[in-house]
């Protein structure tokens, strides 16, 4: 019996230490902010639109470096634009905060350095993602980052 019990305890041990070490990792290597998930579509969109469009967008905050990933699919036409706007809440709009640059076919990867304000604001949930058509210029698919 004595064994068994020293085993566990020793089992135990190793175990909150290697749960220890890899957030210790995750800290040393700036992820202290997690990945968030914006889901984007046309009834977020303000005015909201009847297009069939949705996306996903994956966002990454580094430090001061934002990294994006947004993959989306049943537009109107192709992407003529995207952007990231605020600061808005959810319902209102806004100016161009951060402009996508390169190609705008689904994924649309990109990273940007961003303000301590800016920062600030988005994890506030004041900032969205903003997908363009020629079929809606201002804007078809949208989502708030939170």
């Amino acid at each position: 019996m004595t064994f068994r019990r020293i085993a566990l305890v020793a089992l135990f041990a190793t175990g909150i230490a290697a749960i220890t070490g890899c957030a210790q990792m995750e800290q040393k290597m700036g992820m202290d902010t997690p990945m968030m998930t914006v889901p984007l579509s046309a009834s977020q969109e303000v005015p909201q639109n009847s297009s069939n469009g949705r996306g996903t967008a994956k966002i990454d905050l580094d430090g001061s470096k934002l990294k994006w990933t947004i993959d989306y699919s049943g537009m109107s036409g192709p992407v003529t634009a995207g952007h990231i706007h605020g600061p808005a809440m959810m319902g209102s709009n806004a100016g161009v905060v951060i402009p996508f640059t390169g190609s705008m076919a689904s994924p649309i990867v990109g990273s940007a350095d961003v303000t301590a304000a800016q920062i600030a604001d988005m994890k506030a949930g004041k900032y969205y993602i903003n997908l363009h058509t020629a079929a809606n210029p201002g804007g078809e698919i949208r989502g708030q980052i939170k």
